[in-house]
């Protein structure tokens, strides 16, 4: 039995609650005022007052209308890159055959990456990375067999975190309509972030998923309700083998800040960490093996050692030059920067931003994939919500420090004397966490241009250039029903239809499938230059292929028998 503190205007109500969450107390003794999923506060009671009730039903039709507007805007951001040509085969073919094999009850099967990458043409994605959530967007492909299905569900996950932002930020903010107004302000923020653009500008991944996971658990954890945080955090794991290290950031994060929200919340940190790194060693050197992939695939720390014990060595033995790691070359740097700049640095003024420490570890010290240190790949949607969490969270420290600090300062002048010691209870006014709320979507706005949104504000975006014609020329040609080898940008408008293959390779040794098509004229992805991709389309001339199709450098050729 546990209870529940809450309350407005520095009165605290204890109400009794039954359940083994532990007590709830929002935020230094402060009441959320709004309804929470799962309490008994969700509903109008029989003595809430019908203008309370209004209200709270205005706000959540202001929400739901903001994540709407928002899942239509990410949609709609989507399916204009993928009409004008800018989606790649990789990743959303693979992703694509993968969820295509979940819905006819196969294990993830993707032909592309298992032939692209060496492991043969049965490999399952699992083998790749330990992401068994994605087969939970299968039933899609039982009503629409496109790669369409995957963007439109990235756009709807990554909207559906706003009403998690929303509660968090109000209830940070303890209530009350300077609280209310900043939860919009930073749920706008949320939205218009350039992680986010960033992942939806790069097709479709597993990350669709974390957003909406790490807010439902962060917000739950700020609510008080373990169990439902804790199957949030557990469902986390079923993303990426590497979750498990951000499950153990958030565990530190409650180790050291210690929430009054959660009964024994040290000891759920500790748990919480142990759980996580254990969950990453078994996906990654258990799951990921049993399912045809190699544990050591995407290792890419071989400046520091061959293995974890000999980087942790290293690190202890050498760490100004393994910190100096941490911001060389430039864009390691420049990308901490964005990340915490776009929240005004407020991240920094919060113990929460500690959970983000174990995946930039990760990706920064790595030295093999420069992509894993850009702003422009999906890597940083992964953080957007600890980010913004604690952005909310380091506001309302500054809140409440400007009202410790006008107090001290009241008390000088009054007696002479300092202010209350650390026992004394400090209430912020919520005029510091507005203002800070104003300049996080100032920033987001500004950013807008800079980043991935940004090309949606030219007109040029919304229609097909000429090569994009003909690469939909190019498309049309290829029949339905027929194995194909494609350029990167023209194997999404064919998965649907025809089982794509990756039109990559050496120049020497075809794979020699019915359907190729190709282009001669630019240096397409994975080639190292377009003479090699000449001599490939020379070699396929001589076994008797034939062009079909030739438009602006894009060839269609056909195999000696491969019909119609």
């Amino acid at each position: 039995m546990g209870f529940r503190v809450t309350g407005r205007n520095g009165v605290n109500v204890a109400q009794q609650t039954s359940g083994d969450e532990g007590a709830s107390q929002d935020g230094d003794g402060q009441g959320s005022g709004v309804p929470e999923s799962g309490s008994s506060q969700a509903g109008a009671g029989p003595g809430e007052p019908p203008r309370a009730a209004s209200r709270r039903g205005r706000h959540w039709l202001g929400v739901g209308l903001l994540t709407a507007l928002a899942a239509a805007a990410y949609s709609a951001f989507a399916l204009i890159r993928f009409h004008t040509y800018l989606s790649a085969s990789y990743d959303l073919v693979i992703f694509d055959q993968a969820v295509r094999s979940y819905a006819h009850l196969h294990p993830g099967i993707s032909v592309m990456k298992g032939l692209h990458n060496g492991f043969g043409p049965h490999f399952s994605v699992l083998g790749d990375h330990w992401s068994p959530i994605l087969a939970v967007l299968a039933p899609l492909y039982w009503v629409s067999n496109s790669p369409v299905n995957l963007l439109v569900a990235q756009a709807v996950l990554f909207a559906l975190a706003i009403p998690w932002v929303w509660l968090f930020t109000r209830r940070a903010f303890g209530g009350g309509a300077k609280a209310t107004a900043a939860a919009y302000l930073v749920s706008a923020a949320y939205t218009l972030s350039w992680p986010i653009a960033s992942a939806l500008a790069f097709d479709f991944h597993e990350v669709a998923f974390a957003p909406l996971l790490i807010a439902i658990a962060l917000e739950r954890l700020q609510a008080g309700r373990l169990r439902t945080a804790l199957i949030a955090l557990a469902a986390l794991l079923l993303v990426k083998e590497d979750m498990g290290f951000l499950i153990a950031g958030i565990g530190i994060y409650l180790a050291v800040d210690r929430p009054r929200a959660l009964r024994r919340p040290a000891l759920t940190g500790l748990i919480l960490i142990a759980v996580g790194l254990a969950a990453s060693v078994v996906s990654i050197y258990v799951l990921i093996p049993a399912f045809g992939g190699r544990s050591g695939y995407y290792w890419a720390y071989g400046a520091l050692g061959g293995n974890v014990p000999q980087v942790i060595g290293h690190i202890i033995v050498h760490p100004v030059s393994s910190l100096r790691m941490l911001v060389t070359p430039q864009v390691k740097l420049d990308t901490l920067l964005w990340l915490f700049g776009a929240f005004c640095f407020l991240p920094l003024r919060s113990p929460l931003a500690l959970a983000t420490v174990p995946l930039l570890l990760e990706r920064m010290l790595n030295s093999k994939f420069p992509n894993w240190w850009a702003t422009s790949f999906h890597y940083n949607a992964y953080l957007v919500i600890i980010l913004v969490f604690a952005a909310v969270d380091g506001a309302a420290r500054l809140d409440r420090d400007s009202v410790r600090i006008r107090e001290y300062f009241a008390a000088r002048r009054r007696r002479g004397a300092a202010s209350p010691g650390p026992g004394g209870h400090y209430r912020g006014t919520g005029t510091v966490a507005l203002a800070c709320s104003v300049a996080m979507i100032a920033v987001a706005i500004a950013l807008v241009p800079r980043f991935a949104f940004g090309v949606a504000l030219k007109p040029s975006f919304y229609h097909r250039t000429f090569h994009a014609r003909a690469e939909a020329a190019a498309a049309a040609a290829v029949p339905p029903g027929v194995t194909v080898e494609a350029v990167n940008y023209i194997g999404p408008h064919l998965s649907g239809r025809d089982t794509v293959l990756l039109w990559d390779g050496d120049g020497t040794t075809p794979r020699f499938s019915p359907w190729v098509v190709a282009d001669v004229r630019h240096r397409e992805f994975t080639w190292p230059s377009k003479q090699a991709e000449r001599q490939r389309v020379k070699l396929l001339k001589e076994h008797g292929y034939q062009v079909i199709f030739r438009r602006a450098g894009y060839l269609v050729l056909r195999a000696p028998g491969a019909g119609r």
